[in-house]
């Protein structure tokens, strides 16, 4: 990697730094990876080289983010990813991977990454990312975002995805939420939306998190189709 300044990471929550585990199977990458984000004030709390050991390593230690390469041996990278998205205290992934082909992004946002950064960019972009990741913010490399917000499209049109139950879901949402989810199906990230409503990063923040304990879903992938299934990214 390449040394890409001295930013800060920001705190997450008051609880102190942002809590980081890095997963490759090349140690020079991984070491490199963890290097650069210690530098830049994260907590590197565990590496891994291989998918087995990344799920034992991240269950043991709980990271906020788990920064994590989709080519590993013993367990491949989604893999990985769904077991512990859908984890207690889960971690938030942020997948850095060499390849940038459609499916491998698809497949990664699919088992509950929130991000994916190809290897390609510099620390400084990487620091970025992981302190976005941290919040919950989605974060891609430029072009990949347009890519998953379309295929969050191509599967709300295919028949059967809407529920009746979630329909009876919508009216509790208050009408900020509402715009807040509007806004998310639009593929604006937090920061963005901070910025059209004129609120703070942490108000959006907890906006989201109300709305996905109101309808019962568990990540950004699912509120957009959500949002997706009924319009909202419409108008």
């Amino acid at each position: 990697m390449t040394d890409g300044g001295t930013t800060v990471a920001e705190p997450r929550r008051g609880e102190g730094p942002i809590r980081v585990m890095v997963v490759d199977d090349h140690p020079m990458w991984r070491d490199a990876v963890a290097r650069d984000l210690a530098a830049a004030g994260f907590d590197v709390v565990a590496t891994a080289g291989d998918g087995e050991q990344a799920v034992r390593r991240a269950l043991a230690v709980s990271p906020d983010v788990l920064v994590l390469d989709l080519n590993l041996p013993a367990k491949p990278g989604v893999q990985v990813c769904k077991e512990l998205v859908g984890a207690d205290r889960a971690p938030r992934v942020l997948v850095l991977s060499a390849s940038g082909e459609h499916a491998d992004v698809l497949e990664a946002v699919k088992s509950g990454a929130t991000g994916y950064l190809l290897k390609s960019a510099s620390a400084e972009e990487l620091t970025d990312a992981v302190r976005r990741t941290a919040v919950g913010d989605p974060v891609f490399t430029p072009g990949l975002a347009g890519l998953v917000l379309g295929e969050y499209r191509r599967l709300a049109s295919e028949p059967g995805t809407a529920t009746g139950a979630g329909e009876q879901r919508a009216p509790q949402l208050t009408d900020r939420e509402t715009e807040v989810l509007r806004l998310v199906a639009k593929g604006l990230s937090y920061k963005q939306i901070a910025e059209r409503l004129v609120i703070s990063h942490r108000t959006v923040q907890n906006h989201v998190q109300n709305t996905l304990g109101k309808l019962q879903l568990h990540n950004r992938v699912e509120l957009v189709r959500y949002a997706i299934e009924r319009g909202l990214d419409e108008g």
